[in-house]
């Protein structure tokens, strides 16, 4: 039976604009606890996507109707029970959608205004590939990793620390020059190889493969026993942080790390502090 068109937004009455956000409420919560919690999605990411944009436009249109558990006003879902709760020293918030050139012009014209800066006047921008993988924010005491959370609902997170610590990729020591306290936020995930190959073993277990290569390293994250996630083919990105005194640079790009990388011998503990190797060596179209 083909869906049914939804009613444009402009047409709506407040009747129906009422009861279509208090059904988009829930239907985008059971997809966040879905996708955050149980590492199962129930839609694509473009049918998630475009419950969220219909959920702003009627917001837009009726401010008034706005919800207190609006899908606008948080992010992920809460931390599961089985893990103990961190909250975060600085809220971990998720990066917002493009979908058109429009959309880009409208980010450029916020910046624009944000800086203050006349019409016309070109605006620096970087860009970079986008993982596809579990948000983590990783804790370093005098450069020491002290605690890994997860994003949760960008308040509170889960303690996935003993997990995390199985994972070469995560230096579990920052280099001499990194600050003494810096909280450094990334993306664990899982390349398409390795994805694949853990399905296969999955199925050769007779055990239940893995929707896509998020959800693998989401779930194999997410475990409570840590010699399971030791067993996965994890990686870790950088490209943020979160509760940081002071910097060790004044742009994105020199914070990240992304200058020429020290010896080939080079230890993962002894590497550029932000462990940023996955940036440097694999290249998009191979994640």
């Amino acid at each position: 039976m083909p869906k049914k068109t939804p009613t444009p937004v402009e047409d709506l009455t407040l009747l129906e604009a009422s009861a279509e956000l208090a059904a988009l409420a829930t239907e985008i919560t059971k997809h966040d606890r879905a996708y955050h919690e149980q590492d199962a999605p129930l839609i694509s990411d473009a049918d998630y996507d475009a419950l969220r944009l219909r959920n702003e436009a009627i917001e837009a249109r009726f401010p008034d109707l706005i919800r207190e558990d609006s899908p606008a006003r948080r992010v992920g879902a809460g931390a599961a029970e089985r893990f103990g709760k961190v909250r975060h020293a600085v809220p971990m918030l998720s990066l917002s959608n493009g979908f058109s050139e429009e959309d880009a012009r409208d980010f450029v014209g916020r910046i624009r205004r944000f800086l203050d800066l006349p019409e016309g006047e070109e605006v620096a921008i970087t860009a970079e590939p986008k993982i596809d993988g579990l948000s983590i924010s990783l804790r370093y005491e005098n450069r020491k990793l002290v605690q890994a959370a997860t994003r949760g609902d960008g308040y509170e997170g889960e303690n996935v620390t003993a997990n995390v610590m199985t994972i070469a990729d995560v230096p579990k020591r920052l280099h001499a020059s990194a600050p003494e306290l810096i909280e450094i936020r990334g993306e664990i995930y899982m390349s398409h190889k390795d994805f694949a190959a853990l399905n296969e073993r999955q199925a050769a277990a007779n055990d239940k493969a893995f929707a896509n290569p998020r959800n693998a390293a989401a779930g194999s994250l997410r475990q409570l026993d840590a010699s399971i996630t030791a067993s996965r083919a994890l990686k870790f990105f950088a490209y943020a942080w979160g509760e940081a005194p002071e910097l060790p640079a004044k742009t994105q790009m020199g914070v990240i790390g992304l200058q020429e990388l020290g010896p080939a011998d080079q230890s993962a503990d002894e590497a550029l502090y932000l462990g940023r190797r996955a940036a440097c060596t694999v290249s998009p179209d191979r994640v």
